[in-house]
């Protein structure tokens, strides 16, 4: 959490949008029916959410989830049934967010919805049986890049606000995302990833961006500005970071969209964290003998460990 001269511009989650890891996030399975349905958190008419409480006593820690889609759609409804049976079953809460699009608002709104659903249902704990110093975020592509910001920045509480949601912390026990872009910024994507994933056509409208401008001073602050990466300070949480996308160097002819969920965005963001002290876990399905399901058993490992659950 590193201080800034910006307010609350958020991780451009730039491109976040690949078709194949979206189908990926929305794997068939059962889901149960969520206790609180469509409950609204902002003002926008995609600022509502679902809830499911965990069938325990006392407060409850609590995942929320932040879909994908390239900012230009997916839903709530999209929750992963291993994700949330996985935390039910382990006596975790699960909320589900749907934000603002870049269609509905450039960038930093998405990132900002993420952060004032996190405060709203920080607000709920004492109604919902939440507790509100065991929140989590996951997602998976630009809900992953919307969880990383939101748990590197700065906390958002305002003890001056009017609204009592804004005086909240918008701070995070921890994060466990999928396909994350750890950086947004498309000079710092062409040398980590190469091939022509910096050119994703998600950029300009996410932005707000023509792309003639993209050369500018004002665009190389906003990139910086939206990047997880440049918030990192010793004191963020920990990190689980997984990938399904190959391995290997790009060539150079690769469409803009290949790559845009490449390991070595993990691999970036954990050189920086492990300098910091900072617990980061890069992991990637190909390494995992039981492939996905193997990898969706780390994650609920990884979120009852950090809330201090007894269990695998």
């Amino acid at each position: 959490m590193r201080r800034r001269k910006t307010l609350g511009w958020g991780v451009l989650a730039l491109i976040a949008l690949s078709v194949s890891l979206a189908a990926g996030q929305q794997r068939s399975g059962d889901r149960p029916p969520p206790d609180r349905a469509n409950v609204p958190y902002g003002p926008h008419e995609r600022n509502v959410l679902d809830f499911w409480r965990a069938d325990t006593d006392g407060l409850t820690p609590l995942v929320v989830y932040i879909h994908g889609g390239g900012f230009r759609g997916g839903d709530k409804a999209g929750v992963p049934p291993e994700l949330l049976r996985g935390c039910l079953e382990a006596g975790i809460s699960v909320a589900s967010i749907n934000y603002r699009l870049s269609q509905h608002a450039p960038f930093p709104a998405p990132m900002l919805d993420g952060a004032r659903a996190i405060r709203f249902l920080r607000s709920k704990a004492e109604d919902w049986g939440i507790d509100p110093d065991r929140i989590a975020a996951s997602g998976g592509s630009a809900g992953a890049g919307i969880s990383l910001w939101v748990g590197f920045h700065d906390d958002l509480a305002d003890p001056n606000a009017e609204d009592p949601v804004d005086r909240l912390s918008s701070r995070l026990s921890c994060m466990a995302v999928v396909g994350a872009q750890t950086t947004y910024d498309p000079r710092v994507i062409a040398t980590i990833v190469g091939g022509r994933a910096a050119e994703h056509p998600a950029l300009p409208l996410f932005f707000g961006l023509a792309e003639d401008q993209f050369d500018s001073e004002s665009a190389a602050e906003l990139f910086e500005q939206a990047s997880p990466d440049t918030s990192v300070s010793p004191d963020d949480p920990p990190v689980l970071l997984v990938y399904n996308e190959p391995k290997g160097p790009l060539p150079p002819d690769s469409p803009p969209g290949r790559g845009i969920h490449h390991p070595n965005f993990g691999e970036y963001l954990k050189a920086k964290m492990d300098d910091l002290g900072i617990e980061c876990t890069c992991v990637h399905i190909d390494d995992l003998e039981g492939g996905r399901p193997e990898a969706d058993a780390e994650i609920i490992s990884f979120f009852r460990r950090q809330f201090g659950i007894d269990g695998p």
